[in-house]
């Protein structure tokens, strides 16, 4: 293969990596949960210790959208933007680095009806049949504003 055809399938390649994170944020946020599924590998690495502790967990795509939707779900509107996506590419496996906000809104007769959070995802993705699925997902919360308390009222 010539350079140029080279590069340009590696710009193929990492398009198709942003296009898959970008959609794990828009299918949560639409509420499209079957779609939301198939964005993920057949087990995923979850770590959102940064904000609420713990230790990260292994799920498969149908216990991350069940969690998901309870949460998520009870909110009036959510909205996810990635955005300053940094691809890196090894074969069948790739990872993505880019900042995230994201609002949360509910209704709440005593408090503030919004919660945003910011910082950045670490998406590491494996390309199965042809198709990038994310297999795992670091959130680093850098920073919030609102009532997180919004949260587990959304769950509730």
């Amino acid at each position: 293969m010539n350079d140029d055809h080279t590069r340009l399938l590696d710009l193929v390649e990492r398009q198709a990596v942003v296009e898959v994170c970008t959609r794990m944020a828009w299918h949560a946020d639409r509420r499209e949960w079957e779609a939301l599924k198939t964005v993920f590998a057949d087990e995923v690495r979850l770590d959102y210790t940064s904000l609420d502790g713990g230790e990260p967990v292994v799920l498969s795509p149908e216990r991350i959208v069940a969690g998901w939707s309870g949460v998520l779900g009870g909110f009036d509107a959510t909205q996810h933007l990635v955005a300053n996506h940094l691809v890196t590419l090894h074969g069948d496996t790739a990872a993505c680095t880019a900042s995230f906000q994201a609002t949360h809104r509910l209704a709440d007769p005593f408090g503030a009806p919004l919660w945003t959070l910011g910082g950045v995802y670490r998406f590491d993705l494996v390309r199965t049949d042809g198709e990038w699925r994310i297999r795992g997902v670091v959130m680093t919360a850098e920073w919030a504003d609102g009532n997180k308390e919004l949260m587990a009222k959304a769950a509730g």
